[in-house]
């Protein structure tokens, strides 16, 4: 766990950092961040479908998942409940970053694949590198929406966390298809993040959220025939 404890710390002092900008950074300079942080949102999402797209086995699963996820998150109004519970605490748009924190941080190839390197093989490479590119990221994020981007990292601990246990308790269960399919779905998300971020299109993502479950399940089915 100790990957993680570092990519958690990463955020927290991005998080500090970003935060003590917020109050000096004039609003243009919050609209060109946002722009970057879209930007960047948009290549990492674009980045993880093209490098796994290749390697699919199931070239419609993520359109299946995506469906099914939406209609699954949209049933359970998980926006709609994720906003009115940031609004009880906060004031302003720190769902909208809030919610594109969690997906950058969490729905990755280096933050998936990473508790499980560390779990079966003790590598802790990618969350090293991840937690450097979160560290950043949490700067950019805080400096716009503030230090209440941090409740990300706790999200993010229990991801990961889960992940290692996951991975332990499974070991070879967790098969390279799965990995890749998550990981196309995920990036899907990221770029709908990058999306909002730019203003171009606003997309409810945590509805899609549970599209993220349907290519282990599907995938766990159609091996047992």
């Amino acid at each position: 766990m100790i990957g993680t404890i570092f990519n958690v710390g990463m955020i927290l002092v991005g998080c500090t950092i970003g935060s003590l900008f917020k109050h000096g950074i004039k609003p243009a300079y919050h609209e060109i961040l946002m722009q970057a942080l879209g930007l960047a949102a948009c290549m990492i999402g674009i980045n993880a479908v093209v490098q796994r797209m290749p390697q699919s086995k199931y070239p419609v699963l993520f359109i299946v998942s995506l469906a099914l996820g939406g209609l699954i998150g949209q049933a359970l109004d998980l926006q709609g409940r994720f906003d009115r519970l940031v609004g009880r605490f906060s004031s302003g748009n720190l769902s909208e970053g809030l919610a594109t924190a969690v997906l950058l941080y969490c729905i990755g190839s280096l933050s998936i694949l990473g508790p499980i390197e560390a779990a079966l093989k003790h590598d802790y490479t990618f969350l090293f590198t991840n937690g450097m590119l979160d560290g950043i990221t949490s700067i950019v994020l805080a400096s716009t929406f503030g230090f209440g981007i941090a409740i990300a990292a706790g999200v993010l601990f229990i991801w990961q966390g889960s992940l290692y246990v996951l991975a332990l308790v499974l070991q070879g269960a967790l098969s390279t298809a799965i990995l890749n399919e998550i990981t196309i779905v995920g990036g899907i998300l990221i770029l709908a993040s990058g999306l909002g971020l730019l203003k171009i299109k606003q997309i409810n993502t945590l509805n899609l959220l549970p599209a993220l479950l349907i290519p282990p399940l599907v995938i766990s089915v159609w091996q047992l025939f």
